[in-house]
């Protein structure tokens, strides 16, 4: 009997430990994201973004789901490495840093023009990703959902 009520002290003390740490990874925005485009609402590809053990982002295009250019698009319009190389698979989202409630400092490349822009991120909720491109002060924002 003592052993059983030890037990389920051990576990009531270490619940908040669990509850936060489920909070933690519920303001991750690791995981899969559709891309909404801006400008016409549809689903464009799916993203995935890691976190780094230095709370750095990155993200890649896992699959494209609705292009212009055919069912597997390149990055023609991409300079250097990426240039002619396929979209699927490419890192699309680099060297985001943690800044308080959000994640800035990185870049974000448009395989439609080819185009980088200074990059933040950050969570409208638990489904939701706001994601910025921005040349100077002015910036464009997509609203990305959680897969």
């Amino acid at each position: 009997m003592k052993m059983n009520k030890k037990a389920g002290l051990l576990a009531l003390a270490a619940w908040p430990l669990v509850v936060a740490s489920f909070a933690a990874s519920a303001q991750s925005p690791a995981g899969r994201w559709k891309t909404i485009d801006d400008e016409t609402g549809r689903v464009k590809s799916i993203v995935e973004i890691s976190q780094a053990a230095n709370g750095m982002l990155s993200g890649k295009v896992v699959q494209v789901l609705h292009s212009d250019r055919g069912p597997n698009p390149t990055c023609d319009k991409c300079t250097g490495e990426r240039r002619n190389q396929p979209i699927a698979g490419m890192t699309i989202l680099w060297d985001l840093k943690p800044n308080g409630d959000e994640w800035s400092g990185g870049t974000i490349l448009d395989p439609a023009n080819g185009k980088t822009y200074k990059s933040k991120a950050k969570l409208i909720d638990a489904n939701r990703l706001g994601v910025s491109g921005c040349i100077a002060f002015i910036c464009r924002e997509q609203v990305w959902q959680r897969e």
